[in-house]
C-alpha cells in the first residue's frame, strides 16, 4: 500500500522571507527514503483551508509588512486552523509564522498585529535591538540539540499548555530572559530558527513526518521506517 502526505504551505507566497519551503524539501527527502508520497500546496490569501485535506502545515516567516497583511486575511482561517491543531495535526511555524498562532504581535513600530490565539503565546517587540547570532538549544523531551541561526526583534512569552522546543544553551531564544526557545503545544512545533530549521536539525524532520504518518495511518506499524529514518543523515 502507498503512503502519501498532502502539505499546506501556509502563505507560502508571501511568508517564505528565510527560505522556509528549505523544510519542504527536508521532509521530501527523507518521505523518499521510505517511500512515502509528500506532495505540498501553497495556501494563501483568500484561501481556505481544509484541515480534513491535509496532513501536515508549514508555516513561514516574513517582515512585519508581510505579516500585516496575513493577520488580516488569517482570520478567515482561524476556527480551521484551530481545529487541526487541536485534532494533533502536525505543524511546524516559524518566526512570523510562529507570532500569528498566537495571541498577537507587536511591531517594531509599535504596531499591534493580531494572531489567531491558536496558541496562548504574545510578541511584544525591543527597542533599538535585536536578537541575532547562532543558537544552540537542547529539548529536554528528547535530549536532542538542535542548532541553528535566529534573527528577530520580537521577544515572545509562551502560556498555559506550552512547553518550549528547547532549552537555550547558547544565544537568546524566545526573550533573552527565561532560557526558553521555541514552543511545543500537541503536534505543533514553533522556532525563532532561520535557515531553514529542518535542513540543520534532522532529528526534528523526522520527528514531524513519522508524526503525521502515525496520525493519518494509526493502524500501520511504521517501526521498519522509524529503523529506517534513524540510519540516515
Amino acid at each position: 500500500m502507498p503512503y502519501s502526505l498532502h502539505v499546506a504551505h501556509l502563505y507560502g507566497d508571501l511568508m517564505n522571507t528565510y527560505g522556509d519551503i528549505g523544510n519542504i524539501l527536508v521532509l521530501n527527502y527523507y518521505a523518499k527514503k521510505i517511500n512515502v508520497n509528500l506532495t505540498s500546496e501553497v495556501v494563501s490569501l483568500d484561501q481556505t483551508f481544509d484541515p480534513t485535506k491535509f496532513d501536515l502545515a508549514l508555516f513561514g516567516g516574513g517582515q512585519d509588512y508581510e505579516q500585516v497583511i496575513v493577520s488580516k486575511d488569517i482570520q478567515s482561517k482561524k476556527a480551521a486552523l484551530t481545529s487541526f491543531i487541536e485534532d494533533d495535526g502536525p505543524v511546524l511555524a516559524i518566526c512570523g509564522g510562529y507570532q500569528l498562532l498566537g495571541q498577537y504581535y507587536i511591531g517594531a513600530n509599535g504596531q499591534r498585529i493580531e494572531g489567531i490565539s491558536a496558541l496562548p503565546h504574545y510578541t511584544k517587540s525591543q527597542d533599538h535591538n535585536r536578537f541575532i547570532g547562532d543558537i544552540d538549544i537542547k529539548n529536554e523531551e528528547t535530549g536532542e540539540v538542535y542548532v541553528g541561526f535566529e534573527n528577530h526583534n520580537g521577544v515572545t512569552y509562551l502560556g498555559a499548555g506550552e512547553r518550549p522546543l528547547g532549552k537555550v544553551l547558547t544565544g537568546h531564544g524566545n526573550n533573552g530572559q527565561d532560557q526558553t526557545e521555541g514552543a511545543i503545544y500537541k503536534n505543533t512545533f514553533c522556532s525563532y530558527f532561520h535557515g531553514p530549521i529542518l535542513a540543520g536539525n534532522h532529528n526534528l524532520a523526522k520527528r514531524i513526518l513519522l508524526l503525521a504518518l502515525k496520525r493519518k495511518y494509526p493502524q500501520v506499524d511504521f517501526s521498519q521506517a522509524e529503523a529506517t529514518l534513524a540510519q540516515i543523515d
